[in-house]
């Protein structure tokens, strides 16, 4: 039977091409929706990556990122913001987590985002909503860089040009953290 089809399809002119005819548009169907689905992790990785250079900038990175202190004391409990000011190098800081967020901050975004704890899932969805409310939301999403970074660097005191007297790193070094993390830079 399989013989039979065989020989009767190698009788129809044309074949392979009207075979590759309705071939092609499905290969481009499902190629251009792997296309798109990897476009739409982009935003999602640019974020990833910009919090992962945060966490590198405020010298959080690691395995103990969301219990530490200002200063590399570790907290641990989740329950609330811890609220210590650590003096440090002759400054006080409330500042906790993995995004270094003081208390005073992060009491207006804890409120603001109904968020139940300091927990690793709070702390990121309070350092997102920092991110947009220094209106650098968008410049992250699409990978403009060194636009989100200076945006933010009045949030946090280790991005370059923030001026808090506290030590800044380059934003050399931080764009080589970002794409390392995965981040894509858009020129």
């Amino acid at each position: 039977m399989a013989n039979l089809i065989s020989k009767r399809l190698s009788n129809i002119p044309y074949l392979p091409y009207i075979a590759m005819s309705i071939a092609v548009p499905a290969l481009v169907v499902i190629f251009s929706k792997k296309a798109k689905a990897a476009n739409q992790r982009i935003p999602y990785n640019n974020l990833k990556a910009f919090l992962t250079m945060i966490q590198y900038a405020e010298g959080t990175y690691g395995q103990n990122a969301y219990r530490m202190h200002y200063g590399g004391q570790l907290f641990n409990s989740y329950a609330r913001h811890p609220n210590i000011a650590i003096t440090r190098s002759g400054i006080t800081s409330t500042a906790a987590g993995a995004y270094q967020i003081l208390y005073r901050t992060w009491a207006s975004v804890q409120q603001a985002l109904q968020l139940p704890d300091f927990s690793p899932a709070s702390q990121n969805r309070a350092a997102i909503e920092l991110i947009r409310r220094r209106g650098a939301l968008e410049a992250v999403l699409g990978g403009r860089f060194g636009e989100a970074v200076e945006k933010c660097r009045k949030e946090w005191a280790s991005l370059p040009g923030a001026g808090y007297g506290q030590r800044e790193r380059s934003l050399a070094l931080l764009s080589d953290v970002y794409r390392s993390a995965g981040g894509q830079v858009v020129v």
